[in-house]
């Protein structure tokens, strides 16, 4: 372990007017209250924080951030107090430990809640209902601690990278837990932060436990790859200088292999071998100024060759903490992809530190660089762009935050030449909705680079795109689908709720008076308001408006209330009428070219004088009709039994020998499906192609008959098949 007079000069290498005195004084504090503690390793619990608040030198913090290291877990494990702290060391670092405090007791990790939740197995609905709505509140509060001061998650990092670096002291059970968590939560966090350093350490170091036989696999091939090649980061690197002192240009390069995580979550993403993997070398080029960074990219692309659409240019559009690069990708060195980065020694230093850029010192000063982002506007741009509803489902919310949080970042322009900001994956809809909701909401369509697209497209760096929209248009249930952005999401149900809550809360009703009527129980008021207690709804009201929407099964109220009744048998769903968000009298059939089941997603289209026919989401017939809005029908599949009788073809081909057909339909028949058409496509002296038309009763149903379709030994293939030419 270090001693005071090792930290008190790792701080006063950045900061010579530091108080010497204030951080002696929180050393021989925690030391006291830590006094006979020890870590699962053996060593005395201090050597912890010490170790906590020596990264956060690192990082050129300030003295409150280091002070808040050393005494970080004093309230929580100790006999000290906030009071007490807060006379000693002042409200600021009372109220920076107070905020890490309340972190640590926070349960972010999905695994975590459900392991926990699993213990009691005689516990309450309300319980056996928490976890979600436990991590979703723990959720937000970790956002509540980053508006109130960014630092305090910045000693939790430092908290959990220490950690990490000591995991193998744990027993393996919490090693994995831990590493999980780090893996979800903690590293995109630090990466969402900037701080891209310790993003890649924490995911090194969560890799090393979850599969270490990857990990050291990628390792041996680095090093395989490395004897048979030469060192190849030397050599580029090499060339790289080369070019720059031609063209005397003073810069410095950096190389380097990518980490191994990185490696084998490429190789996952791509299903590559690691043989095939190209771009597994990364450069930096440090220049002073932005205009030699653009003079260093045309060396770059002079001496070899672009590769298409990976170039970024984050200088003229900086990420939301501050992070600006230019970033390309070019075949380097006998053909090996290579990325490169440049940026100016200030950039570099803001990619280093991320947001915390914001408190770094040098010489004894608060660092002025001019591409350090203000932590409370990257705060409020979060939370903006996050537009968290409170009333919104707990799933939803952690899929709003964690897409948010932690996703990369696209820039579209709008016909103006105004950025808009969006997560990678985003639609049309969510730039729609980034502008303003009121756009959003009266969406009908949009071009892309001057072409009209679906509104489900998703956009890439460097589009414009214009939003086309009309009076009277109202956002539908399936765009929540389309969206990808928390806000969007939020707005939408937000708008489908005032718009329809009435008709909901009538539909919703009924459907609560059927649900109980099942299971032999009356519908009552307070039946309803303690429903909604124990999903934390506003009162009955909304507990039906958001059944009536099917966003709550009726069933599962029922189930909540009367956990006795849960294994109750399906309602029998109304053949004629299994769709929810049609009036009866409106004709409703399925659409031919499509054949969408019970249980897949699907949108209502009218058609004059013939009522609505129901398409599959992904049928190609749907981008015809994106022009017109006005025939689009929110509709979906009622919860129950659907009868087999909704017709689907199946493409089979089978061997040519003698019973293999009669096997197959029996195999059909045993699952309870009739055929109701078969025909001989392309008979063969081997084998046979036909086409079985086949009635189901939803997409599980269709499922388990290709299943064992499949599994038969004459059947070569068998696939669902769609004739387009059949349109309605």
């Amino acid at each position: 372990m270090i001693t005071p007079d090792d930290l008190v000069a790792l701080v006063r290498n950045y900061n010579p007017t530091c108080d010497e005195a204030l951080i002696r004084r929180a050393w021989e504090y925690g030391e006291s209250m830590h006094a006979g503690q020890m870590r699962h390793s053996g060593e005395p619990y201090f050597t912890h924080p010490v170790a906590v608040a020596s990264i956060l030198t690192e990082m050129r913090l300030d003295d409150a951030t280091i002070v808040t290291a050393l005494l970080h877990d004093t309230i929580e494990d100790t006999r000290s107090t906030y009071a007490e702290v807060e006379r000693m060391f002042g409200h600021d670092v009372a109220e920076l430990v107070d905020g890490v405090t309340k972190l640590t007791n926070l349960q972010l990790s999905s695994v975590e809640q459900k392991a926990a939740d699993g213990k009691g197995s005689g516990s309450s609905p309300e319980a056996k209902a928490s976890p979600e709505a436990k991590q979703a509140e723990n959720f937000r509060k970790l956002l509540m601690a980053m508006s109130r001061d960014l630092r305090v998650i910045l000693v939790k990092l430092a908290d959990r990278l220490h950690n990490m670096r000591t995991i193998r002291s744990m027993r393996p059970d919490k090693q994995m837990q831990k590493a999980r968590e780090t893996m979800e939560i903690f590293a995109p966090l630090a990466g969402r932060m900037g701080m891209q350093w310790m993003r890649e350490e924490l995911e090194d170091l969560a890799f090393r436990v979850i599969n270490p036989e990857a990990r050291n696999s990628i390792l041996r091939r680095f090093i395989t790859l490395q004897r048979e090649s030469g060192d190849v980061i030397a050599r580029i690197t090499a060339d790289i200088r080369f070019e720059l002192e031609k063209a005397n240009l003073d810069g410095t390069v950096y190389g380097r292999a990518k980490k191994p995580y990185s490696v084998w979550r490429k190789m996952q993403e791509k299903d590559l071998a690691f043989s095939r993997l190209s771009d597994i070398y990364g450069f930096r080029i440090i220049v002073d100024d932005v205009s030699e960074c653009y003079q260093a990219l045309g060396l770059i692309h002079q001496r070899w060759r672009a590769v298409p659409g990976r170039f970024k240019d984050y200088i003229s559009q900086p990420k939301s903490n501050g992070y600006r690069s230019i970033h390309t990708t070019v075949s380097g060195r006998d053909g090996k992809r290579v990325e490169v980065q440049i940026r100016t020694r200030e950039m570099h230093e803001v990619a280093e530190a991320g947001v915390a850029a914001h408190w770094s010192y040098k010489d004894g000063m608060r660092a002025v660089n001019p591409f350090a982002i203000d932590p409370a506007k990257w705060i409020e741009s979060l939370t903006q762009r996050l537009d968290v509803d409170k009333d919104e489902d707990h799933d939803e919310f952690l899929e709003h935050v964690k897409l948010e949080m932690y996703a990369d970042q696209v820039f579209c322009f709008t016909p103006k030449g105004d950025v808009i900001q969006l997560p990678k994956g985003a639609t049309p809809l969510d730039f729609a909705y980034a502008i303003h909701t009121r756009i959003g909401n009266a969406t009908v369509s949009a071009k892309v680079d001057g072409l009209r697209v679906p509104l489900w497209t998703r956009l890439r760096n460097g589009q414009q795109v214009e939003i086309i929209t009309a009076d009277g248009q109202r956002p539908q249930t399936m765009w929540i689908e389309l969206v990808h952005t928390g806000r969007a999401k939020a707005a939408i149900r937000r708008s489908l709720r005032e718009e329809d809550r009435e008709r909901f809360v009538r539909l919703g009703r009924e459907l609560c008076r059927v649900a109980f009527d099942k299971v032999g129980r009356r519908v009552t008021d307070k039946a309803l308001d303690t429903a909604a207690k124990t999903l934390r709804l506003k009162g009955a009201s909304d507990l039906l408006a958001r059944i009536g929407s099917e966003e709550i099964s009726a069933r599962a109220v029922v189930a909540q209330l009367y956990p006795e009744t849960s294994t109750m048998a399906e309602v029998e769903v109304d053949a004629s009428h299994p769709v929810m968000g049609l009036d009866k009298d409106i004709p409703f059939r399925r659409a031919s070219c499509c054949q969408p089941l019970p249980g897949e997603r699907m949108v209502g289209i009218t058609y004059r004088g013939r009522g609505v026919f129901a398409h599959a989401i992904d049928c190609p017939v749907l981008a015809d009709l994106d022009n017109q809005p006005e025939r689009w029908v929110d509709l979906r599949w009622l919860e129950g039994k659907h009868a087999a009788v909704n017709k689907v073809t199946l493409e089979m081909t089978i061997s040519n020998s003698a019973g293999v057909l009669g096997r197959c339909c029996t195999l059909i028949g045993e699952q309870g499906a009739n055929i109701s058409n078969l025909v001989f496509k392309d008979p063969k002296p081997d084998f046979f192609l036909i086409a079985v038309e086949i009635e189901v009763s939803d997409a599980e149903h269709l499922h388990r008959i290709l299943t064992v379709l499949s599994a038969e030994t004459d059947v070569a293939q068998v696939t669902r098949i769609r004739d387009l030419s059949l349109k309605p």
